[in-house]
């Protein structure tokens, strides 16, 4: 009887035993939140505080209803941390952890769902790539930890600065933004120490495990036999690095000009301070959710550019959001290509393909309608100011953490469709991509080609 059950059990596509693996791990999540030993009061939290706080701890958002520090127990703040964790691994990774644990192998359905869940384009070398997944982010996580807990110690006792640094590693290289501090990392504005180890953790974390692993093989290993030579990084990698580091420059660059005259933010620092919190607030809005100025107070152009830097996110493979750097690079070498009269995508002379550019339409088209139908029904639900909801909602969608203050002052209303622009943020685009690259069918019937006009 038992066979006979299972055989009647619906196959997950890859896409879906994604969705659904994300949203057993926040409702197991939920359930813990809501024990009376999980708040520090002891009462329990109810059930849309618990839901949201699971729901932004998986989706490494780091938008909250209640304060981090002060709210939950020992035991809710470390329940906070292992959902990020596995929200940014990923739901598939950890289960093939586990499974490799355990000595079981990997099976072929099993090594789709991590396909999937990687967003890799091959099924070569997945269970290898996991292991390097785990091993790379217990090394940076660990790194990042240590650093933080030597510059905490100079001002708690060591225990409180060892589990300070090891939440703040955590949440930084899983790009989630949950912090201890109440008021994130706004009393460490002009901290060196701190605010490199952290952006260093969460660009790091943004880049993408593929590209971490590309850019050590290449310049790491070589010269050990087996890696002698020209660096040969994929294209993948050169886009992403590149795309990276422009988004960064310009944004610190942009931050430093406008807000320069802001009393509020930059202008009570000096030279040096200015430029370490322009380059520390260019790069959190992709999409770690630290920051070390006050983001309701900054210049109305700063905003835009931190909504349009949330929007484009990090990168495929990473633990970030967003619709990702190479989505965005994709569409911009796509314009480029039509403006200049070319037919072929070209970068670093390779062609682009097409799908890849249309799977890049499609992410972006269905992106920009979750936010837009997500701010419409915040505009109604909490009759707030316009800037703000679509802040949230951008902040949400790209699961970054960053609000002008409309968060801890939602309906239940409101929670809930934050709760589910974060959940389909954190994994709606991909999945829908994949659902609509499998329609496609070979033999379908071509209809004649007609011209419309467009511009």
């Amino acid at each position: 009887m038992v066979g006979e059950a299972r055989l009647k059990l619906p196959r997950l596509t890859p896409a879906q035993a994604l969705v659904v693996g994300f949203a057993l791990t926040i409702a197991v999540g939920t359930v813990i939140l809501m024990l009376p030993q999980a708040t520090a009061s002891g009462e329990g939290a109810d059930f849309t505080t618990a839901l949201f706080t699971a729901t932004s701890a998986v989706c490494v958002t780091g938008l909250i209803v209640v304060d981090t520090a002060t709210y939950w127990s020992g035991f809710g703040q470390l329940i906070i941390l292992l959902l990020i964790q596995i929200g940014g691994l990923g739901i598939m990774t950890m289960s093939t952890f586990v499974a490799l644990l355990l000595g079981r192998r990997v099976t072929l359905r099993g090594r789709l769902f991590l396909q999937e869940a990687l967003g890799e384009s091959t099924l070569a070398g997945l269970v290898r790539l996991t292991r390097y997944v785990l091993l790379t982010t217990a090394l940076i996580e660990g790194t990042g930890a240590l650093l933080l807990t030597l510059r905490w110690a100079q001002e708690f006792p060591l225990a409180k600065a060892a589990y300070f640094g090891l939440f703040h590693s955590v949440s930084a290289f899983n790009n989630a933004g949950f912090d201890l501090f109440s008021i994130s990392l706004a009393s460490y504005t002009t901290d060196f120490v701190t605010n490199v180890v952290i952006t260093t953790l969460f660009i790091v974390g943004g880049l993408g495990f593929a590209v971490l692993l590309d850019v050590y093989f290449n310049f790491f290993l070589r010269g050990n036999g087996n890696h002698v030579g020209k660096s040969r990084l994929t294209l993948h990698t050169r886009l992403v690095l590149r795309l990276t580091l422009a988004l960064l420059v310009f944004g610190t660059v942009f931050i430093f000009l406008v807000e320069a005259s802001n009393p509020a933010t930059l202008r009570p620092l000096g030279l040096t301070d200015r430029l370490l919190a322009s380059f520390f607030q260019a790069a959190t809005p992709r999409t770690a959710g630290f920051n070390t100025l006050p983001i309701a107070e900054m210049q109305a152009p700063t905003l835009l550019l931190l909504m349009i830097f949330m929007f484009i996110g990090a990168s495929p493979g990473s633990t970030g959001g967003g619709i990702k750097t190479t989505t965005f690079g994709s569409l911009v070498l796509a314009v480029w290509a039509t403006v200049t009269g070319r037919h072929d995508i070209v970068v670093n002379e390779k062609r682009l393909a097409r799908d890849i550019v249309e799977r890049a339409l499609a992410i972006t088209m269905i992106s920009l309608g979750l936010i837009f139908t997500s701010t419409m029904v915040l505009l109604i639900t909490e009759k707030g100011r316009f800037l703000p909801i679509l802040f949230e909602s951008m902040s949400a969608f790209g699961t970054v953490g960053l609000s002008m203050g409309v968060t801890q002052n939602l309906s239940v209303a409101g929670r809930v469709v934050v709760i589910l622009t974060m959940f389909i943020g954190r994994v709606g685009p991909l999945t829908m991509a994949e659902a609509l690259a499998r329609r496609r069918r070979k033999g379908e019937l071509r209809y004649p080609e007609e011209r419309i006009t467009v511009g």
